[in-house]
């Protein structure tokens, strides 16, 4: 675990709170490249995570038992893409915790991807969702975007 984990809830929220959401100042191109992803990503994430609440409302009227699932598995959803931004945005600042969060959600979304395919109903996982976590993780992880993370811990 990072000497830089958080030790307490203020300090995993973005410093200044969400409007330095734009302000990637001072990043490689490698990270402002990944940040961008995770954040985008996030954002697309809570966007579904909302449509997946009003499809969950009108299951309720059809199959109220299903519905329930469904909504556990939006919320969660929500949570995590959530999350994701927040981490993408504590990455942005220099934690390593976040980062390593951040190499884990791309781990989950390969096993997600992959218990997805193997069910028979015709889909074929979200790989392309995780393809593009990949991307995101390994830009974070390239020698450029280490010398910066090893930079910012220095100055801390």
């Amino acid at each position: 675990m990072p000497a830089d984990r958080p030790r307490s809830f203020y300090e995993v929220m973005p410093n200044g709170g969400f409007s330095g959401i734009f302000d990637v100042m001072g990043l490689p191109t490698e990270l402002k490249v990944s940040y961008w992803v995770w954040v985008i990503g996030g954002l697309l994430g809570l966007l579904g995570g909302v449509i997946g609440l009003f499809g969950a409302l009108v299951l309720f009227a059809i199959l109220p038992g299903l519905a329930i699932l469904v909504l556990l598995l939006v919320l969660v959803a929500l949570a995590v893409a959530a999350a994701q931004i927040v981490l993408a945005m504590k990455m942005k600042e220099g934690r390593e915790w976040a980062r390593m969060a951040l190499t884990i959600v791309a781990g989950v979304s390969l096993l997600l991807a992959v218990i997805n395919s193997s069910f028979a109903g015709g889909q074929d996982g979200n790989w392309l969702g995780f393809l593009v976590s990949l991307v995101a993780t390994v830009l974070m992880w390239v020698p450029n975007s280490q010398n910066w993370f090893a930079a910012a811990r220095g100055s801390t």
